[in-house]
């Protein structure tokens, strides 16, 4: 229950199908069969309750897996908890004792999906610390990693690492507006003392630096050979159009035109500067430098 199966269709009824759990099967409603569909199919089906307690098949997907941690819209309160919209038909249940915030409908929660205990079925929790730690890591530095933005620091972000590990996103990292729950790759900088992690958004090293090249080459070619960006552009305006750090792009495109596939020019029209970006500007003391190829 919570996951995706791979189930076998054993009775085709008015209601919908049948779907075979090794006992009387599950029923997927008639909605949610795809069309054609006849007895010996299998179908990547969901599983969940419904509201009466009983599994219920669908190919409805939801925002989240048992184990997932997820931001969801609440779409009701009561006295006993919320009711969370992930997706399916039936929202998903978080009980009073699961609750930190002070919960309001339209209001979204970061969750993790987890199978209740006392009912048996799934449900969800804000209590994520209990299952998070660093005392025994799974990561490595340098190693690619799911980033999951958790909390704001005097720092930085705390973020979640892989649904598993909890580490640190530095301000001087940071090149794009934050939210809590925004879920992006990165790499695993530095791990430091009592397994305090250290982490920065995109690949490590060169890596990056390659992957980027080919980036901004394509990004070059699809705007007729010319860009707009420069060393004196903003890290803002940089990672709006390119979506890397202005560091990466300093070192990428320096990259590129050691190796003679750009050019930098003091406007569209020029044929170029064969010096570099930084020496050039501050021999004239101009900034209105762009890329070419």
């Amino acid at each position: 229950m919570g996951e995706y199966n791979l189930l076998k269709v054993i009775k085709v009824k008015d209601m919908g199908v049948f779907m075979d759990n090794g006992e009387e099967g599950i029923l997927m409603p008639k909605r949610f069969v795809p069309p054609g569909t006849k007895t010996g199919d299998e179908i990547n089906v969901f599983l969940y309750h419904d509201g009466e307690g009983r599994p219920i098949a669908t190919t409805q997907k939801p925002y989240g897996v048992l184990g997932d941690i997820v931001k969801l819209k609440a779409i009701s309160i009561t006295s006993h908890g919320a009711f969370l919209d992930w997706g399916l038909m039936k929202d998903l249940f978080i009980p009073k004792s699961g609750m930190i915030s002070f919960m309001q409908p339209m209001g979204e929660y970061l969750v993790k999906i987890v199978m209740d205990e006392q009912t048996g079925r799934v449900a969800a929790t804000e209590k994520l610390e209990r299952y998070l730690s660093n005392e025994i890591l799974t990561v490595k530095e340098k190693e690619e990693v799911e980033l999951l933005v958790y909390r704001k620091t005097d720092i930085g972000y705390e973020v979640i690492i892989n649904n598993k590990h909890k580490g640190m996103l530095h301000t001087n990292e940071i090149y794009r507006p934050m939210e809590i729950g925004d879920r992006f790759n990165g790499f695993i900088k530095n791990i430091l003392s009592e397994n305090k992690i250290d982490v920065a958004a995109g690949k490590p090293g060169y890596q990056r630096v390659e992957d980027e090249a080919e980036k901004i080459l394509r990004l070059l070619n699809e705007h007729n050979g010319y860009l707009p960006y420069h060393d004196k552009s903003t890290p803002e305006e940089i990672y709006a159009f390119f979506q890397i750090s202005k560091k990466t792009f300093k070192m990428t495109t320096g990259n590129l035109y050691k190796q003679h596939k750009i050019l930098f020019t003091k406007n569209r029209h020029s044929t170029g500067i064969k010096t570099s970006m930084e020496t050039w500007a501050m021999r004239y003391g101009l900034w209105d430098m762009s890329y070419k190829l």
